[in-house]
């Protein structure tokens, strides 16, 4: 209780005294003990939800989503204002989203063959997280390949080695 009471007197310093709101990112929540999560509402109990001196972003996968449906969560999910749900991407936007990261690596020419992104689309089924671990696995063998481009059958070597 007092490790709460020195959160609340410190983002309660920083919001009244010097107009900082504080924004509080706690990731892979889907993952936190109910206890944890119960615990939270301590934090949202400021002078009876009269104001909201900090922002407060619980960021896990679906599950968490779930897990706040759940009875005795309930207050805590009583609490949130806002609530979104990042859907994966499409096949154009696999396309577009590895296109974007290519030019801002510098590359001067198409890195991944349209298969190459194709196959990665399908085996990531468009989550950013394993795009990006796929592409750097295929990046890997190219290197090793001293392969121009990468093609599909990289992308397929990668993604089994990753269990995809």
């Amino acid at each position: 209780m007092d490790l709460f009471r020195q959160i609340q007197q410190a983002i309660t310093t920083l919001y009244q005294d010097r107009k900082i709101t504080p924004v509080l990112i706690l990731d892979e929540m889907q993952m936190a003990r109910d206890q944890f999560l119960s615990d939270l509402n301590l934090l949202f109990n400021f002078q009876m939800d009269s104001s909201n001196p900090f922002v407060l972003l619980l960021c896990g996968l679906p599950y968490l989503r779930d897990r706040l449906t759940l009875n005795h969560n309930r207050p805590l999910a009583q609490r949130l204002l806002v609530s979104h749900h990042v859907e994966p991407l499409s096949k154009e936007e696999v396309k577009g989203y590895i296109t974007h990261h290519m030019n801002a690596a510098g590359a001067k020419h198409p890195i991944f063959t349209d298969s190459a992104m194709e196959a990665i689309a399908a085996a990531t089924q468009g989550y950013p997280r394993l795009i990006n671990k796929l592409g750097t696995h295929a990046l890997l063998h190219g290197y090793l390949r001293k392969a121009e481009q990468i093609d599909a059958d990289m992308i397929r070597i990668a993604a089994q080695e990753n269990g995809m």
